[in-house]
């Protein structure tokens, strides 16, 4: 009886992929962030062996919930191609005129206000993303000046301090806890970031990303590019009006409440490997990116480094983060043997003058 002999793989088959390689490409761009975030964690615990006791992580989680929840809804409109510089103006603009609203009718309850807000919210990103995608005004542009709109009418409104209360009702989704030990904004983080994933896996997500990876493309494919863009910034301004109750929850009202989020979130996302200009990127990936950025702040806190130089660690990580993005690594470069390279460019002919070519010849 003849020995069994080995049978090779079928031509044009590949060979099975390692476990690593697989779970490299099951995470996809947030390799990087996601290992970021491991060391810093890691750094926290040996900075603070307590940093893992139950009330100082859920702690931790819930400073990071409206940071979170900002870059869940910034990751839609850059992915998409755009940009929205407006969502820390509308966080304080919900904190204020959750005052107001209650200044006006005390007895209103919590669930009818925050309902008014995340549709405050998605009027604002309504604008926004009409003016960019019907009248073509750039969305840094556009989203810049709904800021400066944003942050002018709260000051004249407030003369620079906002009067009123918000009740520990409306106040309880973001300091308070449910179960007697699960902060609310923890629960409200989770559920955006459930909300955002299945989002982004829905044929909307898809749609997305084939416009911020090129919006003539996907228009010629039947995307309705305008719709699909002012969505985007829709869904991003309902995040930040829910952020807003989240910080109005937790530091109460102040003219300041949303100051820097907008940097702050979109430096989340370039973290989590979103390519600036849109077509790729997770939005796992960029929620890990704003986790990542909470812990470092935390890790410079404890470590005793001012809290001024938050802003140029920003500035340093979105540059190295853009940069290493734009960079090519796939194909590096390798040095071809002597003889073996591709023919070097062919010299001229030096017998024809210059501007004519011997007949048969190619046009250069």
């Amino acid at each position: 009886m003849s020995a069994p002999t080995k049978t090779a793989p079928a031509a044009g088959t590949a060979p099975a992929a390692s476990p690593g390689r697989r779970l490299v490409r099951a995470l996809g761009t947030g390799v990087p962030v996601y290992a970021l975030l491991a060391v810093l964690l890691l750094a926290l615990l040996i900075t603070d062996p307590g940093f893992y006791e139950p009330d100082s992580f859920l702690s931790f989680v819930k400073r990071a919930a409206p940071l979170v929840i900002l870059a869940a809804g910034q990751y839609l409109v850059i992915v998409s191609g755009e940009f929205d510089l407006s969502v820390g103006a509308i966080v304080t603009a919900g904190v204020v005129v959750a005052a107001e609203l209650y200044g006006s009718f005390p007895d209103a309850h919590w669930l009818v206000v925050t309902a008014v807000l995340l549709v405050a919210g998605g009027l604002a990103g309504l604008v926004s993303g009409l003016i960019t995608t019907v009248l073509r005004v750039p969305s840094f542009i556009t989203t810049l000046g709904m800021m400066l709109i944003l942050e002018g009418a709260v000051f004249f409104w407030t003369g620079g301090s906002p009067q009123g209360v918000l009740p520990t009702a409306f106040r309880q989704l973001g300091r308070g806890t449910a179960f007697g030990w699960l902060p609310w904004a923890v629960v409200a983080c989770l559920l955006a970031g459930t909300v955002a994933v299945l989002v982004t896996r829905s044929d909307f997500g898809r749609t997305l990303v084939a416009t911020g990876d090129s919006d003539r493309a996907a228009a010629l494919s039947g995307v309705r590019v305008i719709r699909v863009r002012t969505v985007a910034f829709i869904l991003s301004g309902a995040a930040a009006a829910l952020a807003a109750v989240l910080v109005g929850g937790f530091s109460g009202v102040s003219a300041q409440a949303g100051r820097g989020y907008e940097f702050e979130a979109i430096t989340a996302v370039v973290l989590g490997g979103v390519v600036l200009g849109g077509g790729r990127g997770s939005v796992v990936a960029a929620m890990a990116g704003a986790f990542s950025l909470q812990a470092l702040f935390t890790l410079l806190n404890l470590q005793g480094v001012s809290g001024a130089l938050e802003s140029t660690v920003q500035g340093v990580i979105v540059i190295a983060a853009v940069g290493l993005g734009a960079a090519d690594w796939s194909r590096p470069r390798r040095r071809t043997p002597s003889g073996t390279g591709p023919p070097g460019p062919v010299p001229p002919d030096r017998t024809h003058p210059i501007g004519t070519q011997p007949s048969g010849g190619t046009p250069s």
